[in-house]
């Protein structure tokens, strides 16, 4: 058993002997002053004082049940927070949970507690105390979900929260399996032992699991009430077989009660019911029956056809008597207050007799918080593991968030904010912290951080970054400023150094960098533009927003722009064979394209527009403007707007994307450059038509793209070109074609609607498959095949 910090961490090892759990069992005193062995069952029980629990305080029960457990109770602050007992688990194995409660005080009579249990991050139950002498108990059977479960005390609404004791009981690998353990817990509502001899519950030893079977003769409100006339109790001393999936003890299975006068009843209450539950029936005749003596019964209440039409005949489901047999019923409904019953059939000569039941509601077990979160957290609390904030316990959001911490309501919840200014954080900061895509606040100053500027690019919901007065070094990250939700920045008191990049002194991100003595502005610049400059013969993405412009530019000539010019604008773009991507250019900006990297200098953009003197188009993207190269390569030359959707705005900073954002940086030109006069591409026409797509594909996106989602654009794309208007695509047809590809790109349903809702459109026209079929045979010398027509 080894112990660190503040959590509990208990190795358990599989057993495959019954006789061997005990050497399994965990047994928590809460608020125990030591070690013992309780003499009424031989278990052991550790203390949970000082190491184990380091938070509320131990208090003494003024009413004991007389268990060793009972005596003492741990009382946690009425707070906000929570506290939690970390127990290890081999993950997915069964156990059961359980935890006790007994309040034992005589005082606050009038404001008894009541509070909330959880396991993980699963509520669990909430405690209500009614009697102060009453022990509550509250078991759970779980498939451990990982290698440790939290059980959690919080948000008390009377009353101090508290605990009596935890325990932990691995059970055999067949007992309580359901199709639902995924997915749900097993909270226990009910095990009745009937026919039971005193009032006393039976357990380890007698279980060797360690079960509470409670006797039917306890007396409590609505509890095993509206018996039928008639019912007997009755019990054996010979050995019975329990030998079956659930393992019930066998002194549980040595009594019974017997519907003398053809019927058995009860009714009790449900905790936390109407719910769907699983629930198990133990039958074991334990008469010895006569040559003409059968007994024979069904289920009456609650009824349900799949159930209450089977017939109960138990020595013979079971191959005899003083044997078990054990139906259950793996999912049914019940509600608060169960009333059940069963009646003899008509042939048989004996009432219904029944052993014991055990009912367990479904819990659905909630999802933790984002486990990349979670590894940043822990990075973070090892840079000042002695601190008392660092010791947190359970999950970071939930039921309560750490005091350090905000999240999102959302399931799983996600980071929002992270607090740590002045906690006494050194060394660096760890890279992971790139993965709280949801973190909109970040304070991390006042400590003894070393090391360079984070990695935050993928932070995209970052608005406020606190880093001052710490150790940090090295130069700014040029896409600080690139941050689309970024509002406020520290790093003063540092030793950053460098230039600051020049988008953080545009007034647009409160900044302050002083007394960081080697980092300095940037020169100032005559204009600040942002621009992509797209090269015609580019990506499939690229090609589909030229051909997009071609078609609304041909439409808007309404036939004025000669065949002859665009076939010498063709063949002019067929003599360049050489593929390239888009250079994405602005003054200080570069493009990467098969590893070399590009700049063209904004006199010679000027140059080639002819200082922007020919505006082909506009959208909300900004003004593109026609240019030709010294090169000869003909150009479209975008200066971005500020209003620049985000997906554009990373088009520019990333430089190598995706093929989903070319697909919606395609989507959103499609929807905004109205009236584009660009050139029409068809260089491109007689690789398509050969199946050789991807000799047009931008290299970066080979391997990483689905080709059938490439196809989808080229379809469109050629289609685009036709020389009839007829045959050319409608807008709204390309916007659906672009959804479409995304769709499939993503592996989503929702292809197939819009797929459906593209053939609607275009069910006149010829598809550029079909075409292929009539015109030439695929070219299959380089292992391409193009796909089936649709």
């Amino acid at each position: 058993m080894g112990l660190y910090s503040h959590f509990l961490v208990l190795c358990l090892f599989s057993v495959s002997s019954v006789t061997c759990q005990v050497t399994d069992f965990i047994s928590i005193d809460c608020g125990g002053t030591s070690n013992y062995t309780d003499p009424k069952t031989g278990l052991a029980w550790i203390s949970d004082n000082g190491t184990i629990m380091k938070y509320g305080k131990s208090s003494e029960a003024q009413i004991s049940s007389g268990n060793m457990q009972y005596q003492r109770r741990r009382d946690f602050p009425i707070d906000s927070s929570k506290y939690c007992y970390t127990l290890g688990t081999k993950e997915r194995r069964r156990y059961l949970v359980r935890a006790t409660f007994q309040y034992g005080s005589l005082e606050n009579e009038d404001a008894y507690p009541k509070f909330d249990l959880y396991l993980d991050t699963t509520k669990w139950s909430t405690v209500v105390v009614l009697e102060a002498a009453r022990v509550y108990v509250k078991e759970m059977i779980i498939r451990a979900p990982s290698s440790s479960i939290d059980v959690c005390i919080c948000c008390a609404t009377t009353g101090s929260p508290f605990i009596s004791s935890l325990e932990l009981r691995p059970l055999n690998l067949s007992m309580y399996a359901t199709d639902f353990e995924d997915d749900f817990f097993l909270e226990v509502a009910a095990r009745v032992n009937f026919g039971a001899l005193s009032k006393d519950v039976i357990r380890y030893p007698d279980d060797p699991y360690d079960r509470i079977w409670d006797s039917d003769l306890a007396k409590r409100q609505n509890y095993l009430v509206g018996v039928a006339p008639g019912t007997v109790r009755i019990n054996t001393s010979k050995h019975v077989d329990t030998r079956t999936r659930e393992y019930p003890p066998v002194k549980v299975m040595q009594t019974a009660v017997v519907g003398t006068e053809g019927m058995l009843s009860y009714r009790l209450n449900l905790e936390d019911f109407p719910a769907n539950a699983r629930a198990f029936a133990y039958f074991a005749e334990i008469q010895d029956l006569g040559g003409n003596e059968i007994r024979k019964f069904k289920l009456q209440q609650p009824y349900s056809p799949d159930y209450s039409n089977a017939v109960v005949n138990i020595a013979e489901n079971a191959n005899g008597s003083y044997t078990l047999y054990e139906p259950s019923y793996m999912n049914v409904s019940l509600d608060f207050i169960l009333s059940f019953s069963f009646v003899k059939t008509r042939d048989s000569t004996l009432g219904p007799l029944i052993n014991a039941i055990e009912i367990s509601k479904y819990l659905k077990i909630e999802q933790k918080t984002d486990s990349k979160d979670v590894t940043v957290l822990n990075a973070l609390r090892s840079l000042s593991a002695e601190s008392a904030w660092a010791s947190e316990q359970g999950d970071p959001c939930v039921p309560a968030h750490w005091e350090w911490v905000n999240c999102t309501s959302t399931k799983p919840p996600r980071i929002t904010k992270i607090a740590l200014s002045g906690k006494n954080l050194k060394g660096e900061i760890p890279p992971e912290i790139n993965s709280l895509e949801q973190l909109t606040e970040l304070w991390l100053d006042g400590n003894f951080l070393t090391g360079t500027f984070p990695a935050i690019s993928n932070l995209l919901n970052l608005k406020i970054v606190h880093l001052e007065n710490n150790k940090l070094n090295g130069p700014l990250p040029k896409y600080l400023g690139s941050l689309p939700k970024l509002q406020e920045l520290y790093i003063q008191n540092n030793f950053f150094s460098g230039k600051v990049p020049s988008e953080l002194s545009t007034g647009k991100v409160i900044f302050n960098y002083e007394h960081n003595p080697g980092l300095h502005k940037e020169a100032g610049k005559k204009m600040r533009l942002r621009l992509i400059v797209g090269i015609s013969i580019g990506t499939i993405a690229g090609l589909l927003v030229v051909v997009i412009g071609s078609l609304l530019f041909l439409r808007n000539l309404k036939g004025k722009t000669s065949h002859q010019k665009n076939e010498v604008q063709g063949n002019s773009l067929r003599a360049s064979t050489k593929p390239s991507t888009a250079y994405s250019v602005a003054r200080g900006w570069h493009m990467m394209n098969e590893g070399v990297s590009y700049y063209i200098p904004l006199p010679d953009l000027e140059e080639a527009t002819k200082n922007f003197s020919k505006k082909i188009g506009r959208g909300s993207f900004g003004t593109v403007y026609y240019g030709q190269m010294k090169d000869g390569k003909e150009v479209a030359v975008k200066i971005m707007a500020d209003s620049s959707t985000h997906l554009t705005q990373q088009f520019v900073t990333e430089k190598r994307l995706d093929w989903l954002a070319r697909l919606q940086i395609a989507e959103d030109a499609a929807k905004e450059e109205f009236g584009s006069e660009l050139n029409i591409v068809h260089w491109a026409r007689s690789l398509i038509r050969k199946g050789d797509v991807m000799s047009i594909v931008d290299p970066v996106l080979i391997g990483n793209v689905k080709m059938e989602s490439i196809w989808r654009i080229a379809e469109a794309a050629i289609q685009c070109v036709e020389q009839r208007a007829v045959s050319r695509p409608r807008m709204h047809e390309i916007i659906l074609a672009i959804r479409e590809a995304k769709e499939i790109e993503k592996g989503t349903d929702g292809s197939q609607k819009l797929k459906a809702a593209a053939s609607k459109a275009q069910s006149s026209r010829k598809t550029l498959l079909t075409s292929f079929l009539e015109i030439e045979s695929p070219d299959l010398s380089n292992g391409c095949l193009v796909p089936a027509a649709r």
